[in-house]
């Protein structure tokens, strides 16, 4: 067989088969066609899915009648014209064969009318058949019809799906176009009727319009910039998680991406308090000089390649892990704030946490032993009254049982003040908005384990010694661990804050364990720490499993279920909820406090009805 030249039909039609895999690709294209020209008004009108007929009507600047031709032609565009051009592009549309393609596999109808022409031109084609342009009425702008897709190549429209799928993929399209362009109204039309319509508005309400407002109430705004990068959008709180990842919407410099880069990032600062399988929620734009990536990666322009992409992985994962770490009632904006921050520079590994939770100055008494030694020394004493029983710290000073005494602000703290325990399980305390239930065990773990993961960031973890050893017969594999980590004269033990020796072959005797763990069984500690140093050895234990290893120490320190907390204990476990990272969720993911309104609540008992 001879090597010969294919016709441009062929080539086309093979080119159609990488960029057009549905109606919902040729949607894609079309739209941003239409976002180039400038357009503030889009409608499109779809029928059976977009499989009979996608049109798409726009007030773009339109097409001059000598172009028309070429808008219909392989690798002829207005965006790009030299290989500089091509490396720092900032249109969604650049390389010429998308309208081309899909002209090739369909019935196409160009009608297009630029505002200084007196009147619009029209050109259609069939497959490869392209019509005469001749005069057509129609306002500034441009419309485009492509019906009967896969017309002429019956094989891959067997491939197609039923209506209602295709449309789907159709309707997530429009959606990632109305999120990426609040600025710019939209409307989408199925079958005649009208299913989506969007004004132009503020970024926040579009993205509330387009996902729900549940999505919008649930999620933290974000925007931050440093060394030329800036990413802005909203993120799902990690109470509000998917069981997939429909919800994830980022863009790059306006283009939505499927990058992996960026997925990690982000994986990677909501790892520490996104609950086992499931998948955050988010809309995240990152913005960067067109020249430091390269869009022309995949067919579908759905993939970058970043040409620092180290800087701009730990620029993303830095920004994002920094707004979802504000302390309970703090705004994501006031703790991104708190310290400016540049992506090419290496970053220190501790960081800084808030500090007013020491100021608390209430009223006369004693905290308790128990809270001391399991929640830490305090600077300033916990002065609230032991009540003896359940009553609401707020609503005494309500009853003006507290003259010339200081009242408490309730807005200045968002979990407000304690009311009771119930089971030895959960605490309840009132707060401006209604009723605040906190998991108490899960709430003190995320405390500890923040405390744990600063203490030896700082390579500062203070250790107890025992006044008296505490021995334990241990397994083979617990001494030989043990033994392993001497010999070899690694110090993870003692950077844990542990002495742990070897007494026999079959005995254990634990000499010193972390100040803030010391009131923990101290035995079934060092158990699960040498388990964790078994299966991950010593050092990935404190580097790369750091995390799990530090989550087991704090899931064995944490408050029991059961046990029994003063109200001032239960005051200072909310005060120190609200001076700590994450606190809204346990190092396992679990949500560690609800809020119950005011309104929920009186719907519960039909108040006003």
């Amino acid at each position: 067989m001879h090597i010969q030249l294919l016709p441009d039909q062929l080539i086309s039609q093979i080119a159609a088969g990488e960029v057009v895999e549905r109606p919902a690709s040729a949607l894609k294209e079309l739209l941003e066609n239409s976002l180039d020209a400038g357009s503030t008004d889009i409608q499109v009108a779809l029928q059976q899915g977009g499989i009979k007929q996608i049109r798409v009507t726009d007030n773009g600047i339109g097409v001059a009648k000598e172009d028309l031709e070429l808008a219909l032609t392989r690798h002829a565009t207005s965006k790009i014209s030299s290989l500089e051009d091509l490396e720092s592009v900032a249109s969604l549309g650049f390389r010429g064969e998308a309208l081309a393609s899909i002209a090739s596999i369909s019935r196409t109808q160009l009608l297009s009318r630029q505002a200084d022409a007196k009147h619009a031109w029209r050109i259609a084609s069939e497959g490869s058949d392209i019509s005469a342009i001749e005069p057509a009425a129609l306002d500034a702008g441009t419309v485009i019809e492509v019906a009967d897709l896969y017309f002429n190549t019956p094989a891959r429209r067997k491939f197609l799906k039923t209506e209602g799928t295709e449309f789907g993929h159709c309707e997530e399209v429009f959606n990632r176009i109305a999120l990426s362009r609040p600025d710019v109204a939209l409307m989408l039309q199925h079958n005649g009727r009208a299913l989506s319509r969007y004004a132009v508005s503020a970024p926040e309400r579009r993205f509330a319009e387009v996902l729900g407002s549940e999505f919008a109430a649930e999620s933290i705004s974000l925007d931050e910039a440093a060394a030329g990068l800036r990413l802005w959008g909203m993120a799902a709180k990690p109470t509000f998680n998917r069981n997939s990842r429909d919800t994830q919407y980022v863009y790059v410099n306006g283009r939505f991406v499927r990058d992996k880069l960026i997925a990690h990032a982000i994986r990677q600062a909501y790892q520490d308090v996104l609950h086992h399988d499931r998948h955050p929620a988010f809309v995240l734009f990152l913005d960067l000089d067109p020249t430091l990536v390269d869009v022309n990666v995949h067919p579908a322009k759905t993939e970058v390649r970043f040409r620092d992409a180290q800087s701009v992985h730990r620029f993303i994962f830095h920004s994002l892990n920094k707004a979802l770490a504000a302390p309970t009632g703090m705004s994501s904006a006031v703790t991104a704030s708190q310290a400016g921050y540049n992506p090419f520079a290496q970053q220190p590994a501790s960081t800084s946490y808030p500090t007013y939770q020491s100021q608390i100055n209430l009223r006369a008494g004693e905290p308790s032993g128990f809270y001391e030694t399991m929640f830490g020394a305090r600077n300033g004493a916990i002065t609230q009254p032991q009540y003896a029983s359940p009553v609401c710290y707020a609503a005494e000073f309500e009853a003006g049982d507290t003259a010339g005494q200081p009242q408490p602000d309730v807005e200045q703290y968002p979990l407000g003040f304690a009311v009771a325990q119930i089971h030895g399980v959960y605490v309840l305390a009132q707060n401006a908005q209604g009723l605040v239930v906190v998991d108490m065990h899960a709430a003190h773990e995320r405390i500890m384990y923040e405390k744990l993961k600063n203490a030896l960031d700082s390579k500062s973890v203070p250790m107890q010694p025992l006044l008296l050893p505490l021995s334990f017969n241990a397994d083979k594999l617990e001494v030989a661990t043990v033994q392993e980590v001497l010999s070899s004269n690694d110090d993870s033990l003692r950077q844990l804050g542990f002495d742990i020796a070897v007494l026999s072959p079959t005995t254990l005797a634990v000499r010193a364990v972390p100040t803030i763990l010391q009131n923990s069984d101290v035995v079934e500690l060092a158990r699960a720490v040498l388990s964790d140093l078994r299966e991950f050895g010593a050092s990935r234990a404190l580097t790369e499993q750091r995390n799990e290893l530090l989550g087991t120490m704090a899931c064995h320190a944490a408050v029991r279920a059961n046990r029994s907390l003063t109200i001032p204990e239960m005051n200072a476990l909310l005060r120190d909820m609200e001076a700590t990272e994450r606190s809204g969720q346990c190092n396992h993911g679990r949500p560690t406090w609800f809020q119950v309104s005011m309104s929920d609540l009186d719907k519960m008992f039909m108040r006003g009805k």
